[in-house]
């Protein structure tokens, strides 16, 4: 594992931000292209049409590209995993069958279900099945969980104390409030205690565990609020001993990554499991097919390894033989989002002070910025930047992540000022 690795990363958001800022820290870096995002040391590809497969094969075979990074799940799900992959093209990324288990919570429940993976107790509801639905929530205790089951940018699942008002929003959802995406609606029990994001990377064969991370989904301060796509996150999780990480392991871990053998999919990239701790035991409340956005904007810049051997342990199946060498700091991410997030409408916004956050002493990850007509660098008003401090203790790092949040102008933004504090728990 020593030679110059060209390297194609796909995405634009903070998640790709953090990635490409690792892989350019890299040695091994020969050439770092992207696509759509453009990051500072990297080459962007300028007009790369993603939904066009061909030209992406020919720009991976034109550019001598060793290793194809994809970041988002969408591009999994579109099928471009699965065409490089049928071009002998070395992928990080699962093909779109194996994809479904973050877009599909209805057929991820049934996953973990046959291959007795603990996880609550849910029923998936349609407009045809309403009145089942309603009976069915009847019977729960408070408070209720409703999840679309397909994508909705972070915004499909809600936690409603009231049976009332959890009816209404299942009518709505249903109703066609995330559009094809809440078609299904799962009631799901509530299970009580802390959550946290556990990461695992898989080769096809083998497994890494990689360091959790705890990150903070709802809008406001103290856990209020709708669900986002997550307002910050820290690193590492002081909650999450080794006894109970064991257990993640040995219960939800290695039975995925069997079930997901035994059907014959060739799964080369990165788990994300959401685990509830409910009093020592860990219980899955979702899987994503790729690293977490904030969290791999707070795990990263704690992995002491070269992120490009680790990728290439993946790539060749090689990763029984690999370990990570995680740095004992801590790392705390505070996302700054603009007007309207996460329900719109959206603004295109002018967006100040990225230079004078990381003079600060943050990492600065932007998400999704471009630059208008007049050079000028604007966000579509979503999440618009991950600062990370990074210190001895959750409340060093968590000062400069403020501090640097602060120094980000733009009208309108919202952050929250609990990330990683004692009042957030």
């Amino acid at each position: 594992m020593n030679q110059q690795l060209n390297i194609l990363l796909i995405g634009q958001g903070g998640r790709e931000s953090a990635l490409a800022w690792k892989i350019l820290g890299s040695p091994r870096i020969g050439t770092l292209y992207t696509a759509p995002g453009y990051y500072p040391g990297a080459i962007q590809a300028t007009g790369l049409a993603l939904d066009d497969f061909e030209a992406v094969a020919e720009f991976v075979e034109r550019h001598a590209i060793d290793i194809t990074l994809v970041g988002p799940t969408e591009y999994m799900m579109s099928g471009l995993v699965d065409y490089l992959l049928e071009q002998d093209m070395t992928v990080i990324g699962p093909p779109s069958g194996t994809a479904v288990l973050e877009t599909s919570k209805e057929q991820a429940k049934d996953f973990m279900t046959e291959n007795i993976i603990p996880t609550p107790r849910c029923m998936s509801v349609t407009q045809d099945t309403v009145a089942e639905g309603l009976a069915f929530m009847d019977s729960r205790r408070p408070p209720y969980v409703l999840k679309a089951d397909g994508l909705s940018r972070g915004c499909g699942v809600w936690l409603i104390d009231n049976l009332a008002d959890a009816k209404d929003m299942l009518a709505d959802m249903l109703d066609g409030r995330f559009g094809e995406a809440s078609e299904t609606v799962l009631i799901e029990d509530f299970v009580e205690g802390r959550e946290c994001s556990v990461f695992a990377a898989l080769d096809g064969e083998n497994y890494l565990m990689l360091t959790p991370a705890q990150d903070y989904k709802r809008l406001f301060n103290g856990n209020r609020g709708p669900n986002t796509a997550g307002m910050g996150a820290y690193s590492p999780v002081g909650w999450a001993d080794p006894a109970f990480l064991e257990k993640v392991e040995r219960r939800i871990v290695i039975p995925t990554v069997n079930a997901l053998r035994e059907r014959g999919e060739l799964y080369r990239g990165f788990l994300y499991l959401g685990i509830k701790n409910d009093g020592g035991e860990p219980v899955l409340l979702e899987y994503n097919v790729r690293l977490g956005d904030p969290e791999a904007q707070v795990i990263l810049p704690r992995m002491e390894s070269d992120i490009l051997d680790l990728l290439e342990a993946m790539a060749e199946g090689t990763l029984g033989d690999y370990k990570t060498v995680w740095s004992p700091q801590t790392c705390v991410g505070v996302v700054v989002a603009g007007a309207g997030y996460p329900s719109g409408p959206m603004q295109t916004e002018a967006v100040d002070g990225l230079e004078e956050a990381e003079a600060t002493g943050c990492l600065v990850f932007p998400d999704d910025l471009t630059k208008d007509a007049t050079g000028r660098i604007v966000t579509s008003g979503g999440r618009v930047v991950t600062l990370v401090g990074v210190g001895g203790n959750l409340a060093t790092a968590a000062a400069t992540a403020f501090e640097g949040a602060e120094r980000i102008r733009l009208d309108n933004k919202h952050f929250r000022t609990d990330i990683g504090t004692p009042e957030s728990d």
